[in-house]
Formats: C-alpha cells, sequence, structure tokens
C-alpha cells in the first residue's frame, strides 16, 4: 500500500472560500495530466490552472497547484496540492476523479504523516506534536505542542540514547578489562556508575514534568465549592463574563452541576458550578444536588472553595483554592484566602493568576516535556532501568539494564516500534494530514 499514490481534502470542513487537495505518491503529477493536460510547474511555486474534466473537457474551476518534489516534502514523496474553490460539489467532483487514476487511492486517517514518518521526516515524538497542535485551543497547547512538533524531544531523547549506549560500551569494554587490567576495569565501571547517575536525573526532571504538561494538553476541571448564598454562581457568571448560572438569594438555587468552558492565562479550564453544601436540608432534590457536587468535587482536578459570611477557611490542600467573597462588604481576608468581589471585580486577577500557575505547577513553554501518555511510559521504564543500573555491580547485569533503557528510548523516537502502536498514533490524525 505505500506504493499507492493518496490524496484527500486537506483543509477545513466545506463549504469554504478555499479547499486544499493533497496528493502524494510517485504517481502525484497524474493528476495534472488527468485534469490539466499540463506539464509539472516550477517546484515550491503556485502556478494558476484551468482544472477540466476529462470526460467532456467542461471546466471546473481555477486552481492553484503547487509542486513538491520528493523527498524535500511533508512526507518525503512527491506531493502535489490543489487549491481549489471550497465548494461540497466540486471538490467532491475533483476527488472522484482522482479515484479513476490507476494507483490512486483515498488516503487513510493520519497517512501522510505515517508515510512522513516512515520516510524519516519525522519521528514518532514529532507526530505526536503534530497532532497536539491541530487539537490544540489555549496558547499554553499551542506552545507545547509547538516544542514537540520542532523536534525538542526528539533531539533530546537521541541525545540520552547515544549516551547510555557509550555507557553501555564502556561497561562493556570494562568486561574485557576484568582479567586482564583490574585497575583499568573498575574506573570503566565507576565512570559508567556516576554517567548513570547524572542521565538518571536528567530524565527524572523532565519526567516530573509529566502531571504539569498532561493539566496543559488536557486542560483542568475545577469545581466550585461552598454553602448556599455564598457567591459560587455569581463568581461563574463573572469569570465567564455571561450569565450561565442562575443568581438568587434564595438558598439552593443550584441543583445540578453546570460546566462553564474557560481560557484562563491560556490555560483550558472548565468550571463546575455546584450545588451549596450545608449540612441539612428537607428538599429531596437540593439533597441529590449536594450529593452531585460532593462527587463531581472529588473527581475535579482542583477546587475553587468560596466561604460564607462567617465560615473559616482551613483545611486547605494544594488542590484548593479557598475564596473569600463580598469584600466590597468590608469582609476580612485571612492568610491562604483570596479576597473577592463579584461586584467590582476586586481579587478577579490574582485568582486567575493563582488559578494558572497551579495549572502549570512550574511546567513553562521553554521546558521539555512529554507530549503524551505512551512518552512518559517509555520514559520511566528508561528511568526504572537506570535505577536497576545503578544498584548492581555485576557489569553483565549493568549491561542488560543499559539495553533495557535504550530500547525504551528507541521506542520513544520510533526507532524500534510495533505496527500496532504506529497504528494508534497515527489514527488520531484527521484525513488529509
Amino acid at each position: 500500500m505505500r506504493d499507492d499514490t493518496i490524496f484527500a481534502l486537506s483543509s477545513g470542513q466545506l463549504p469554504a472560500a478555499v479547499a486544499i487537495i493533497r496528493i502524494s505518491g510517485q504517481a502525484a503529477l497524474d493528476a495534472l495530466t488527468l485534469l490539466t493536460s499540463r506539464n509539472a510547474p516550477v517546484p515550491r511555486q503556485a502556478s494558476l490552472m484551468q482544472l477540466r474534466d476529462p470526460a467532456d473537457a467542461t471546466a471546473l474551476d481555477d486552481a492553484l497547484a503547487i509542486w513538491f518534489p520528493g523527498p524535500a516534502s511533508f512526507t518525503g514523496e512527491d506531493i502535489l496540492e490543489l487549491q481549489v474553490t471550497g465548494s461540497v460539489a466540486l471538490v467532491e467532483h475533483i476527488l472522484a476523479l482522482l479515484g479513476k487514476i490507476p494507483g490512486y487511492r483515498s488516503a487513510a486517517p493520519g497517512e501522510f504523516a505515517r508515510r512522513a514518518f516512515l520516510n524519516g521526516k519525522i519521528d514518532l515524538t514529532e507526530a505526536e506534536g503534530l497532532a497536539a497542535l491541530i487539537d490544540a485551543e489555549t496558547e499554553s497547547q499551542r506552545r507545547q505542542a509547538m516544542m514537540a512538533a520542532g523536534g525538542t524531544m526528539r533531539m533530546k531523547a537521541e541525545s540520552w540514547r547515544e549516551r547510555l549506549l557509550s555507557i553501555r560500551a564502556d561497561t562493556e569494554a570494562a568486561l574485557d578489562f576484568a582479567d586482564a587490567e583490574e585497575d583499568v576495569a573498575e574506573r570503566l565501571a565507576a565512570r559508567a556508575h556516576d554517567d548513570v547517575l547524572s542521565l538518571r536525573e536528567e530524565m527524572q526532571a523532565v519526567l516530573s514534568r509529566a502531571a504539569g504538561a498532561r493539566r496543559i494538553r488536557r486542560g483542568v476541571t475545577i469545581a466550585v465549592t461552598g454553602p448556599p448564598n455564598s457567591g459560587k454562581s455569581s463568581l461563574v457568571n463573572m469569570l465567564s463574563q455571561s450569565d450561565v448560572t442562575i443568581v438568587s438569594d434564595r438558598a439552593g438555587t443550584t441543583r445540578d452541576a453546570i460546566d462553564v468552558p474557560l481560557d484562563v492565562h491560556g490555560y483550558r479550564v472548565t468550571l463546575v458550578d455546584t450545588a451549596g453544601l450545608r449540612e441539612v436540608t428537607d428538599d429531596a432534590i437540593e439533597e441529590e444536588g449536594m450529593r452531585r457536587a460532593r462527587v463531581r468535587a472529588a473527581d475535579a482536578d482542583f477546587r475553587l472553595r468560596t466561604l460564607g459570611d462567617e465560615e473559616e477557611g482551613g483545611g486547605i490542600s494544594d488542590a484548593d483554592f479557598i475564596v473569600r467573597t463580598k469584600t466590597d462588604l468590608g469582609r476580612n481576608v485571612s492568610p491562604g484566602e483570596i479576597g473577592i468581589s463579584n461586584i467590582t471585580g476586586e481579587g478577579m486577577d490574582a485568582l486567575l493568576g493563582a488559578i494558572a500557575d497551579r495549572i502549570a505547577g512550574g511546567v513553562t513553554a521553554d521546558m521539555i516535556v512529554t507530549t503524551s501518555a505512551r512518552q512518559t511510559e517509555l520514559l520511566a521504564r528508561t528511568v526504572d532501568a537506570l535505577v536497576l543500573a545503578e544498584a548492581v555491580d555485576d557489569p553483565v547485569l549493568l549491561a542488560e539494564h543499559l539495553r533495557d533503557g535504550a530500547l525504551a528510548l528507541g521506542a520513544l523516537t520510533g526507532f524500534d516500534t510495533a505496527d500496532e502502536i504506529l497504528g494508534q498514533i497515527f489514527s488520531r490524525f484527521c484525513v488529509g494530514k
């Protein structure tokens, strides 16, 4: 199937002003022969061409054709891109005509990116970064994905693997010197252990950022909890700049949880407005609302707890933001609390900043991070192998643990990866990418 020439709509949903049809494979130029009777255009320059239906030579559209000869293309193969009017009928007609060309077929999801990987244009970490970039909804997600798509993790993983192989070579050299020159063998073994320690610490530093990177990538859920009439719904409305929840002086107004998506300083956040919590109620519906509120609060990444008029903060954990509302009424704010007013907006910037800082967890845009659960798992496997390597004196066992670590790093970039794993990764892409 790698010999087939593949094609797909590579741009967004139709109808649109412009649609891009991407064709990749050794017979990519056959599309021009069919639709224009023109020769290959100048590489990497847009050429205006009239597309015609080969059945009756009727004009279809005036299109821009761009020719990318391989291997200097995204897939490493010959690529032809046609920019046409984004009409549903026109694009479907052109795709149907391409499907009649011998050796042509529609691309599977992610097949262009998979061919780029198979042809050595990108590695798996770059492919996952590209997928994350396509899915990015906030600035922090975009920056994190760009780092990965640009090859930062690939370069770091390749550097680690080269160092690991060098340590393994020293270890095997120590085996050769073990009988003849014992002092040389001891020096090589000592240096190997020092290098293993240094390498393991570097990897653990990246691994320690995995939780923060995951929160940036997936977004977080923050449950807004507190007693009735403590300003929860007003706070949600203030942060979302809309009247998404009902605000009333009557206790128990909010019965079911309401999800509100936000972009907080470039981080994806879902606020969950929940029922007010109090000890006793004779309303069965309110009781069910409180039960659901407790469940959502327990499942949330963080909890934003608003305080009642006389309530003390206390019970602060790393997953809690303690918010003292109604500061415009003169309420005192204790240490560890964030004071806000839903009327004047006082304290909102401080609250949003605290949320952003907690989400990032010390992870900044210039840091190397894992961008998928697969990467985190393989890096953890490598660290585990190095921990075992540090704990042994036998050079044979040391070499074996180093081999396991090198295999895990190879799988990280795709150096040694099973076909089913490749299928899982590239199936996440849309058709045409």
